[in-house]
């Protein structure tokens, strides 16, 4: 019986071989299609994990990442024992809530707006120009930001306010705008991106379920409620999670660069990413950005979990795992 069960196990494994070789002709260009996301991923994402190490060290050049001292948890103590750490935490997390909330909103908002046009040409003619912002540098934005926001020569004060009689505004130096000024560029910006797999999410709902509601006399917004809604749920919770998981990252170009690293507007701009990046000009303290970062991950990590067990236990079916 040993040899029959050795045969066995050998035809075995050569089936499950042939069976591999045989999909992997049949499926090879995507394989190699999906080949460069592989590799970004690897060299961006997987080889600096490696760099972890940091975050539980006193890096020194000398030492190298290997060599260096280790210091446990001093740069996590060092991190949260700041001045700013209070402030760059809600910063982060509120800034990243409204994100989230009102770019959901918008991006199906403008999707349905587009999917509703019927002429296939003024719809392509209107993606590409609610997309083009998404496409320009942050450098950019903060240029054009700064050619409407600058005190003396900024279009709105030049243009708008001095016209009507109003005093000039000095965006640059007074806080209370820069919330709505960070989450509209925000959304500006990204609205057109995000709400691309809602409109292919809304062009693959069946007709028949409109024209069936239309016989029964329900109106626009009816269909949209009852219909179009329900069938983006998926991929709202999906998105939604995800969001979730960088909820302690930040858009760095967006919070420095916008505000051009005013000094004045650090209360309401200064979030973990930037506020790691003064930290390295300041310190070029290593180990505490590295913390930062891993902190960012671990909490990113633990919150998909929780928003994904929540999901799963109110909605199984939508949960992404």
């Amino acid at each position: 019986m040993a040899p029959l069960f050795r045969n066995g196990e050998v035809t075995g494994s050569m089936n499950k071989k042939t069976s591999f070789v045989k999909k992997v002709r049949k499926y090879w260009p995507f394989y190699v299609m999906a080949m460069p996301a592989c590799i970004y991923f690897i060299i961006n994402n997987y080889i600096p994990m490696g760099g972890l190490i940091l975050a539980f060290e006193k890096y020194t050049i000398k030492g190298g990442i290997f060599g260096s001292e280790k210091v446990g948890l001093d740069n996590f103590k060092f991190l949260f024992k700041s001045a700013d750490a209070w402030i760059m935490t809600r910063n982060t997390l509120l800034y990243n809530l409204a994100f989230i909330i009102l770019g959901t909103f918008m991006a199906v908002f403008v999707a349905y707006i587009l999917h509703e046009i019927r002429s296939s040409l003024s719809r392509k003619v209107y993606q590409t120009l609610i997309l083009f912002p998404g496409l320009l540098s942050i450098i950019i934005v903060s240029y054009l930001a700064n050619a409407l926001l600058a005190g003396d020569t900024g279009f709105i004060n030049m243009h708008i306010l001095q016209p009507l009689g109003f005093e000039p505004i000095s965006f640059y130096s007074e806080q209370k705008w820069w919330p709505f000024i960070i989450i509209f560029v925000r959304l500006w910006q990204m609205t057109g991106t995000n709400c691309i797999l809602y409109l292919a999410n809304m062009s693959a709902i069946d007709p028949g379920l409109y024209e069936a509601a239309s016989l029964d006399g329900a109106n626009r917004r009816k269909s949209f409620m009852n219909i179009t809604l329900p069938c983006l749920v998926p991929t709202i919770i999906t998105l939604t999670i995800l969001s979730v998981g960088k909820i302690f990252n930040s858009d760095f170009g967006l919070f420095y660069q916008v505000p051009m690293n005013s000094g004045a507007l650090i209360d309401v701009t200064q979030t973990i990413d930037t506020y790691v990046y003064r930290g390295l000009l300041n310190t070029a303290n290593m180990g505490m950005s590295a913390a930062a970062c891993f902190y960012q991950s671990v909490v990113g990590f633990v919150l998909v979990m929780i928003t994904n067990a929540i999901v799963r236990k109110t909605s199984s079916e939508n949960a992404m795992f």
